[in-house]
């Protein structure tokens, strides 16, 4: 069985997914036949118009102020460009490519951040030597090998913060930080900042600072080792993230608000790439997004959450996790081990889904439910029908072992869990158990909670000896529906391959292969 620790290479996650493949197939091919079936299956998308609520101008300013409404958009591309299995990205790519080089070319000065008196022995304070350093931006600030003390860096926009490299320029935590200290954040939260790079860094939240006390988190979107808050044009390249009290990395807007289901944050980010990221013993989640759009995330590792800032038992931490009113993201090969979710793709009750989210390439090992998209508080027949929760296609993705976790003690183990969501491709998923571990009869994949339009396309699933079926659509009140599933490969362990529910009413089963 593989094993991932928190120094592993997420540049060769592509190769390593590639070895879990069941099938011989290309992946150019692949990416094309989820781009025909996404359109296809966008034609089958129905929703219900929700009534508008009584009108009340209390809450019309507030809500105002704070957010803006957003309705139903069809999505039917994946925006995905494959120019060979070396070179996949989203369409709007280039935008991001041109606006880094514009940030090189408004570059004036490129200072070393010793020269301004930084010591960087792990002992003194350095915080003032990084602002002076950084000045009102527009800079390079070169950080030469080391662990700097810092008690939190602002960064305005045009402004570069590069390193030697992971373990080797080390941010570190001051110990008289306040739990709600952001190590490394942008300047300007409300107003909002442009074209900013960290890259070649390790980010040391020092949890140790707190001692024993239980909840590593002070709120909202504090407490995390790097956090782009408003930033339009934003790179994080090449770091690690250490022990943070909520997030290693977060993609987020102003605040986060929770203010109704077809709501989004003013003050989003855009435009923003993350990779060769890694990350462990976060209180929450290592990559995160909120009310944000336009984001890459590629060739990144999170693993071994503490789950701090939840309550003991019933800590939702997700090695990644595309948050509360996120729209238009992307992710390639990454990978995620032993968190609560591997690949979360969900929101709260009163906020808008994650939409538009498109995955090629990931790995997953020992994580709980190593995929899991969900609209809480919207998959009972009594709640409210998800008025955002819609549009995701996966292709070429690998769940190896999930297990149970003590960060959720009543959780069982899935490969896949779709609830409440409208408009799910997959395609080309592995699957892998560990034949010697008691799955206890749970299914491996579920679709449930008034799941819709889900489509699942070449699954392999074996070695999960002591489940109950490979593939369960649940029915009843909540029913999942208008379901396709086929060219499905299960080994001799599953006495029942796909089990359907009561009262589903649409669904397509066609090829579904049983191997010795």
């Amino acid at each position: 069985m593989i094993y991932l620790d928190k120094n592993h290479d997420p540049n060769k996650n592509a190769k390593l997914i590639k070895e879990y493949q069941q099938e011989d197939f290309s992946l150019k091919e692949a990416l094309h036949e989820t781009e025909a079936l996404f359109n296809e299956s966008s034609h089958n998308t129905k929703r219900n118009e929700n009534k508008k609520a009584l009108f009340n101008w209390m809450k019309l300013i507030t809500k105002r102020t704070l957010v803006k409404n957003i309705g139903y958009q069809k999505v039917s591309t994946t925006q995905i460009c494959c120019d060979s299995e070396e070179s996949i990205y989203p369409n709007w790519k280039s935008e991001l490519d041109d606006q880094y080089t514009k940030l090189f070319k408004e570059i004036i000065e490129e200072v070393n951040v010793k020269d301004y008196g930084a010591i960087g022995d792990g002992l003194a304070d350095d915080t003032e030597a990084f602002k002076k350093a950084i000045g009102n931006g527009k800079v390079i600030v070169r950080i030469p090998e080391g662990t700097y003390l810092t008690k939190g860096i602002k960064l305005p926009s045009w402004t570069c913060i590069i390193g030697e490299g992971k373990g080797k320029s080390v941010l570190k935590l001051h110990d008289q930080s306040p739990k709600s200290e952001w190590l490394v954040t942008n300047k300007n939260h409300f107003w909002g900042n442009r074209n900013i790079l960290v890259k070649g860094l390790s980010l040391n939240w020092n949890i140790e600072r707190l001692g024993n006390e239980e909840k590593t988190s002070a709120g909202n979107n504090r407490s995390s080792c790097l956090t782009f808050a408003n930033v339009k044009y934003g790179w994080m390249h090449d770091i690690e993230a250490i022990n943070p009290g909520l997030h290693c990395f977060d993609v987020s807007s102003s605040i986060y608000t929770y203010l109704g289901d077809g709501t989004l944050s003013r003050g989003g980010s855009k435009y923003i790439w993350l990779d060769n990221l890694n990350g462990y013993g976060f209180g929450d989640d290592g990559i995160t997004t909120h009310h944000s759009s336009h984001i890459f995330i590629s060739n990144s590792h999170m693993c071994d959450p503490s789950g701090r800032s939840h309550k003991k038992g019933f800590s939702n931490s997700n090695g990644i996790e595309i948050d509360d009113g996120s729209q238009n993201v992307w992710l390639l090969n990454n990978s995620t081990t032993r968190c609560f979710g591997g690949l979360e793709i969900k929101a709260h009750h009163n906020a808008s889904a994650a939409s538009n989210v498109h995955i090629v390439g990931h790995l997953s090992v020992n994580d709980n439910r190593a995929y899991n998209f969900r609209h809480i508080g919207h998959h009972k027949e009594i709640d409210p029908e998800s008025k955002t929760a819609f549009h995701i296609s996966a292709t070429n993705i690998c769940a190896i072992a999930p297990f149970f976790t003590d960060l959720y003690k009543d959780s069982t183990p899935r490969g896949l869990v779709v609830s409440g969501y409208n408009h799910v491709l997959i395609n080309h998923f592995t699957l892998i158990g560990d034949p010697s571990y008691d799955y206890k009869k749970n299914p491996v994949i579920a679709i449930q909670y008034r799941a819709r339009n889900v489509l699942l396309n070449h699954v392999t699933i074996k070695d999960f000896k002591t489940a109950g079926p490979a593939i369960k659509i649940y029915g009843g009140g909540h029913r999942a529906d208008d379901i396709v599933i086929q060219n499905i490969s299960c080994d001799k362990y599953f006495s029942t391959p796909i089990e359907l529910g009561t009262d589903v009413k649409n669904a397509v089963i066609d090829k579904v292969r049983v191997f010795a």
